[in-house]
């Protein structure tokens, strides 16, 4: 599956923004996707996942109650809404996929995700 990331740009601490997590090449049904950050000086880290059956695993304490995930597979879809917005929450997005399920490896292999995006750029700030 392809993925293409969009909806990032500048927004203010306190603000809301949603990302969107574009699929091609295969039916999204079948997979899971988790939305992944790259903070500047800081290693990529997993933030949340959506599996095929709807349920969603947060992968990071920091963003819960804050940021949340769906999909549409209709539409071969997956978004990131953000709210409450940090200056911390700034870095590059990525979404990412792995068939069916979001959990099964650790962090260190990024949740044993395949399919990557390019990512899309979220700066937080005043």
């Amino acid at each position: 599956v392809q993925l293409v990331e969009s909806g990032g740009g500048l927004v203010q601490p306190g603000g809301s923004l949603r990302l969107s997590c574009a699929a091609s090449g295969s039916t999204l049904n079948n997979y899971a996707i988790a939305w992944f950050r790259r903070a500047p000086g800081k290693e990529r880290e997993g933030l949340l996942c959506i599996n095929s059956a709807h349920s969603s695993t947060y992968y990071a304490d920091s963003v819960k109650g804050r940021f949340t995930i769906s999909r549409d597979n209709a539409k071969n879809m997956v978004y990131l809404q953000m709210t409450s917005l940090k200056p911390e929450d700034t870095g590059d997005y990525y979404c990412a996929g792995r068939p069916l399920y979001c959990s099964g490896y650790g962090p260190e292999d990024e949740y044993g995700m395949d399919s990557w995006g390019e990512g899309t750029l979220v700066t937080v700030s005043s």
